[in-house]
């Protein structure tokens, strides 16, 4: 076979690859197991399955799919804009909130620029970073979190961007309010920071940074969401970021038109008048968190506690475990993409999800 001779953006040979969670159909084929005989318990979906009323809108919106989409999501944007009490002026869409995060590169950063990040962050950061040829300035953690002050004493004039996942993926810890504060007051004004809030739902009383936009206090403070989690939509790919009018339009002239598709458009306007779908899986979660905690603990089985839907549990050889539990149907991330060998990340399901994996784990381990 020939190779190509093309002359590759040099950025794209020391490019991290995103490694999402395995599907059930590959894995199914892969060890000769029944698709429906599967749990995955990986990529912290909703084990609930997507928003009702989202579904009824998407349905009714296929009906159009010969027609373009609104390529500025005129409904959507008003509906999310009420809902959450800000303008639609202060909100863009993307292809799920990785999108946002793209354009964030596209925006601000080059090569010479510096990103501040928390050393087991998101791996979508790094990789926007490297992309678009900036420096990654990566700060060791605090008992598995973000040390906020320490990122603030990290920021340099060349530094244009710090991201903060709140709660945090892949640990599940929460940064304490009033640290979250102090940063957004002390973050210099040439810095973007972006507060990645997709697991903010889960939270029983979340900090509400949604003032400070309302205000246009902090114009160089963005929030993201998504749809994907406490929705429930993770196949449509839908989020969106919250955020200064300035800095709202300078990501807009990068967004491609007809980013977000119809039917996805559709369901996330039904998701938000859901509001008991997203009481069950809050409340879904919550006893799933408990009952991690409790029988891990009860294991003897190191784990981090989670604000999040998912927990990370230490179990020596995490890829080890990882393929013990696979061979018997049970789906979930091991760790060392994240620089944690030795951790796993288990998604909160049902009830009868969360016991199977239990017992997997628990067999993988010889504590059965």
């Amino acid at each position: 076979m020939k190779r190509a001779s093309l002359q590759f953006n040099p950025a794209i040979e020391t490019l991290p690859v995103y490694q999402p969670g395995r599907p059930i159909d590959e894995v199914a084929r892969e060890l000769g197991l029944q698709a429906d005989s599967i749990i995955k318990l990986a990529s912290n979906e909703n084990p609930l399955g997507p928003s009702p009323r989202a579904v009824a809108a998407m349905q009714q919106a296929l009906g159009q799919l010969h027609l373009y989409p609104d390529g500025n999501a005129f409904h959507l944007k008003r509906k999310l804009a009420a809902a959450l009490g800000v303008e639609p002026a202060n909100l863009i869409l993307g292809n799920g909130s990785n999108e946002i995060l793209e354009f964030v590169g596209h925006a601000l950063m080059a090569p010479g620029a510096e990103v501040v990040v928390s050393e087991y962050c998101f791996a979508v950061y790094p990789i926007v970073t490297r992309l678009c040829g900036a420096e990654l300035v990566s700060v060791p953690a605090r008992q598995f979190g973000h040390d906020l002050p320490a990122m603030l004493a990290a920021v340099t004039p060349l530094t244009r961007v710090m991201f903060v996942a709140n709660p945090n993926n892949p640990t599940g810890t929460l940064a304490a309010a009033a640290d979250v504060l102090r940063l957004i007051e002390q973050v210099p004004p040439h810095v973007l920071l972006v507060m990645d809030e997709a697991y903010i739902e889960f939270l029983d009383e979340p900090q509400d940074l949604l003032p400070l936009v309302r205000r246009s206090d902090r114009p160089n403070l963005l929030l993201t969401r998504t749809f994907s989690k406490i929705h429930g939509l993770a196949g449509t790919r839908i989020g969106y970021g919250i955020g200064h009018p300035d800095v709202i339009a300078a990501l807009e002239k990068i967004r491609q038109p007809f980013n977000i598709n119809s039917v996805a458009q559709a369901g996330a306007g039904g998701a938000l008048d859901d509001h008991e779908h997203v009481k069950r899986t809050r409340r879904n979660n919550s006893d799933g968190l408990r009952y991690f905690e409790r029988e891990l603990a009860q294991a003897g089985i190191e784990f981090i506690p989670s604000s999040a839907n998912f927990i990370l549990a230490r179990v020596g050889g995490g890829e080890r475990v990882f393929e013990a539990m696979q061979r018997e149907g049970v789906i979930i991330r091991p760790m060392g993409i994240y620089h944690l060998p030795e951790w796993l990340r288990i998604t909160i399901g049902t009830p009868a999800e969360n016991g199977r994996c239990l017992s997997a784990l628990k067999r993988a381990l010889g504590r059965a």
